[in-house]
């Protein structure tokens, strides 16, 4: 059998072509519902099907080595010509395809590397495929495998512990500048997707009382209730500055929006308590000239792209000694797989030892027809029980020698010395 993959991803494909193959949760168990019912090749055996904004990738199990079923299958499942996205496709086997989840799963072939994200969505891809019954032993162990290596690299390395991107980077600096972010007004300025961005990251740092401030209600009350935060509008805006700890801006303004007076007037109402000022819009909500205000920290792009870059060169070191736990943790999937080969040796010599009990068993009682059905069940017992432990050390000692490099030759000479039929 053969571990299979294909997809394209950010480094492969255009963001279009990604959103039309781009499957939902819904989209994911309907396909794979088609592997379960028997819609598909005898050839394909298992399936998991990994969809995120960056990448869409299909895992299969099959008998043969036939990428074209998994774009046949990608085809009619997204509803696009295979000429469309086949030129984009990557494609990888077996040990290689290990290789490339196990870099997935550790944040190294993200867009944002080392991000946490894909750690989960490469778990929740495993619990969709368990859930439609297309996940077999092989992906099993496979994606977790891969899953144990994503974490061993994210706790036994700094790679996702430095801020990447500039919203995680504003909340980051946020829960620095307070003594208990638990505790402070944080007031976000806009409600895109920076904004959520932003939100998100300080929920996850403990942040409670958030104010989002948006030109329009809706669209604040939307982002609120997403994070069990509050909503007011711009007409709130001085009010926000007077009672804000941190305000994070992030609007698509086209022009400042915050003044410097009006930060001067919020000041005079705060009896010197200290304002930090993040601005993180493009162009700028916040007017420069603020950062003279006494009892004020005005953060701005500038300021922050340094740091993000201090934090990406970080992340970036961290990268050989995270390649070195996931050889480490390859290496074992790949003395699982050479296992895999040995299996049906074993299980030869068992159903030929199992053959040779049964008969001399029956011969047995034959010859002892006056034996009570309580003596018949000791007798069986024993015979099961002396196989089991005349067994035990050949079968722990093929599966052992299965990751060794003169495995097949150890093959050979088991098939030999138990008179079992060669395979090959």
């Amino acid at each position: 059998m053969h571990i299979l993959s294909i997809g394209l991803s950010h480094t492969s494909a255009p963001l279009n072509l990604r959103e039309r193959i781009n499957f939902g949760e819904d989209q994911i168990r309907a396909s794979l519902s088609r592997l379960s019912c028997g819609h598909l090749s005898g050839n394909m055996a298992e399936m998991v099907i990994l969809s995120t904004c960056n990448r869409i990738e299909i895992y299969a199990v099959s008998s043969q080595e036939i990428y074209s079923e998994l774009e046949i299958f990608l085809s009619e499942t997204r509803g696009i010509n295979r000429d469309e996205f086949t030129p984009h496709l990557y494609h990888h086997k077996d040990v290689d395809t290990a290789r490339h989840l196990f870099n997935i799963a550790a944040g190294l072939d993200s867009l944002v590397v080392g991000e946490p994200q894909i750690l989960g969505q490469v778990t929740r891809a495993l619990e969709l495929a368990r859930g439609q019954n297309t996940a077999g032993p092989l992906l099993n162990r496979l994606f977790q495998s891969a899953i144990h290596a994503g974490k061993r690299a994210r706790t036994e390395t700094a790679i996702s512990r430095n801020p990447a991107s500039v919203s995680s980077l504003a909340a980051s600096l946020s829960e620095r500048v307070v003594h208990h972010i638990a505790e402070a007004q944080i007031v976000i300025l806009g409600a895109g997707e920076m904004a959520e961005l932003a939100v998100e990251a300080l929920r996850k740092r403990g942040a409670n009382r958030i104010l989002v401030v948006n030109r329009t209600l809706e669209r604040a009350r939307a982002l609120a209730l997403r994070w069990d935060a509050q909503a007011a509008t711009f007409e709130n805006l001085n009010t926000a500055l007077t009672s804000a700890d941190i305000l994070i801006a992030s609007t698509g303004a086209p022009h400042t929006l915050i003044s410097h007076k009006m930060v001067k007037d919020a000041m005079t109402q705060r009896a010197a308590r200290p304002l930090v000022l993040i601005d993180i819009a493009v162009p700028r909500d916040i007017d420069p000239e603020t950062a003279n205000i006494p009892h004020l920290r005005l953060y701005d792009m500038d300021s922050l792209n340094a740091q993000l870059e201090h934090s990406l060169a970080e992340r970036m070191a961290e990268i050989p000694q995270v390649k070195s736990i996931l050889e480490e943790e390859l290496t074992k999937f790949e003395d699982y797989l050479k296992s895999l080969e040995m299996l049906p040796i074993i299980a030869d010599i068992h159903q030929q030892a199992e053959t040779i009990r049964q008969a001399e068993l029956d011969k047995t009682f034959r010859r002892l027809p006056d034996l009570t059905e309580a003596e018949r069940a000791r007798i069986k017992a024993m015979s099961q029980a002396l196989v089991k432990k005349i067994l035990q050390t050949p079968t722990h000692r093929l599966r052992a020698e299965a990751a060794c490099p003169h495995a097949p030759e150890y093959a050979i000479v088991a098939r030999t010395l138990f008179g079992l039929q060669n395979d090959g």
